[in-house]
């Protein structure tokens, strides 16, 4: 499934009417319509009261087809339009008229009192927002304000059904400018939007559903449009890798995890623990010697290999007795740990220098201690994979987080392919982004991975992919998502407050039970 943009379905409509032949009038019905059928899914019994609040652009259009098609199911229905009827337009003038010559319960904003509007959404069991569409910009013009308010003073309370977006959400970016309404579920046509996973926009969305309205989605292929695609769990399911029934713990690959410093003993820990769980055949965990005896109380079944340590930190002498071994390892993560110590920008240019062909996976201070010899990341040979949080990659960038969270996924797409590596970009709502321009967004997310050792975690399942022979493209978005979906159901059971890293490897496992087996 893709995720469009405001200009991508403005193009994807346009080619169904003009070169298919589908009016938009048809379109608009085809979208009311179901609205109507998630509307009564929730509602079976007929007795329940519906206020519809209505635009005049084709977002309002949805509406008073909304309107009409519920009041014909026997619904109590009551459309309010909070523009003057003069002001509607094209197709969705055609249903307004429909709607008015049917002589269906009708007020007028410009003939009322707020007041009135007010006492109506408090009788409503059923508010549906048909206000505004994908087009806002910037912030909200009046009456729209005041009437966003006072649908929200119902959130939580009423089923608030948003109409392809909540109003007052940019459908691009997922910014918030003066107000949006806080939708207990969005319909939205085709594809979700772009911001319904940026910004704002998780906060207001609520449950979405996508949903076909006679535009097909082939239509991306023919018009050759680049769309960002939504990880789903089908496409998860086609990208763990397989595992023969005859394989041995040398078919299923060596991850080597580098990490750990003196502040910092559990995260390469975590990362070894959770690329084991994950399916990896070995793992050899490497440390700085002074920490070794603790690491290796904390993982025995973990292979370690203790390397010279200076002040607590990995020494520059440790990569001499790394560069023979380096060679055996299936993948290699570095970073987990590691902190940022005296002369550990020159330590992180020799160790990539060290490598040979295998896929390696930064995290944490690696990303660090790389960020002004990013030069080098392009030069070598294997792939490189990235997996900043908004303030590592506002540090790689030299940017302020605000920067970052402003525009994710272009600032993903342009970073991967400046510098030839496969980017995870973590946040509420994660973003993945290739070399060659591909774009992933993760639609989970859960306030429980917001703790220290729910990135290491993540860092030693792709590792661990990677060992087991997937591609970085399957190792990210299969590791992403299964990271996600473990920290929202383990919640389920211990809570936000309580899942850690380690359950949430236990979490991890309980998922590739059911979705890799």
């Amino acid at each position: 499934m893709f995720i469009a943009g405001q200009k991508e379905m403005q193009l994807m409509d346009q080619f169904t009417m003009d070169k298919l032949g589908l009016p938009g009038i048809v379109l608009m019905e085809n979208a009311g319509t179901k609205v109507v059928e998630e509307i009564v899914v929730s509602f079976p019994f007929r007795d329940q009261r519906v206020m519809v609040l209505a635009g005049g652009g084709n977002n309002g259009g949805d509406g008073f087809v909304i309107g009409r098609r519920l009041v014909d199911l026997g619904f109590n229905v009551l459309l309010c339009l909070v523009i003057p009827p003069e002001r509607i337009k094209g197709d969705a003038k055609v249903h307004f008229e429909v709607y008015r010559n049917r002589k269906l319960p009708l007020i007028f904003l410009h003939e009322t009192s707020i007041e009135m509007v007010r006492s109506k959404l408090i009788q409503a069991d059923v508010i549906v927002d048909a206000l505004l569409g994908t087009g806002v910009k910037g912030g909200l013009r009046e009456p729209f304000g005041t009437i966003i308010a006072m649908v929200n003073e119902h959130a939580g309370k009423k089923l608030i059904m948003s109409v392809d977006i909540p109003s007052g959400l940019n459908s691009d970016t997922g910014k918030v400018d003066g107000g949006a309404i806080k939708a207990t579920k969005t319909i939205t046509f085709v594809f979700p939007k772009r911001g319904f996973f940026l910004q704002d926009g998780p906060k207001y969305v609520g449950e979405w559903k996508a949903v076909d309205i006679s535009v097909p989605p082939s239509i991306v292929g023919e018009l050759g449009i680049a769309m960002p695609r939504l990880i789903t769990e089908d496409l998860v399911q086609g990208m763990i890798p397989s595992r023969p029934k005859h394989g041995h713990k040398g078919t299923f690959g060596h991850v080597l995890v580098l990490g750990g410093s003196k502040f910092y003993v559990g995260a390469p820990i975590f990362s070894a623990k959770s690329a084991l769980n994950s399916g990896a055949g070995l793992v050899t965990l490497a440390v700085p010697e002074s920490i070794y005896p603790m690491a290796a109380a904390q993982n025995p079944e973990s292979l370690f290999l203790p390397l010279a340590a200076e002040d607590g930190h990995f020494a520059a002498d440790a990569l001499i007795e790394l560069q023979a071994l380096v060679g055996q390892y299936s993948s290699v993560a570095v970073g987990p740990g590691i902190s940022r110590f005296s002369g550990g920008e020159v330590w992180m240019k020799s160790f990539m220098s060290l490598l040979t062909t295998q896929p390696v996976v930064v995290d944490a201070d690696a990303l660090y201690l790389l960020r002004d010899v990013l030069d080098l990341v392009r030069e070598y040979s294997g792939d490189v994979l990235f997996t900043p949080h908004p303030g590592e990659m506002a540090r790689l960038l030299h940017k302020t987080v605000k920067e970052v969270e402003e525009d994710r996924i272009g600032i993903a797409k342009t970073f991967a392919k400046d510098y030839g590596v496969y980017l995870l970009l973590k946040g509420h709502r994660s973003i993945i982004a290739t070399p060659n321009g591909e774009v992933f967004v993760n639609p989970l997310g859960h306030d429980a991975l917001g703790k220290g050792g729910s990135g290491d975690v993540l860092t030693g399942m792709i590792a661990s992919f990677l060992a087991q022979g997937a591609s970085p493209v399957q190792a990210l978005v299969t590791a992403s998502y299964l990271n996600a979906r473990a920290g929202e159901e383990k919640a389920k059971e211990l809570s936000s407050y309580g899942v850690g890293p380690l359950d949430l490897i236990d979490g991890v496992r309980e998922q590739l039970r059911g979705l890799g087996e």
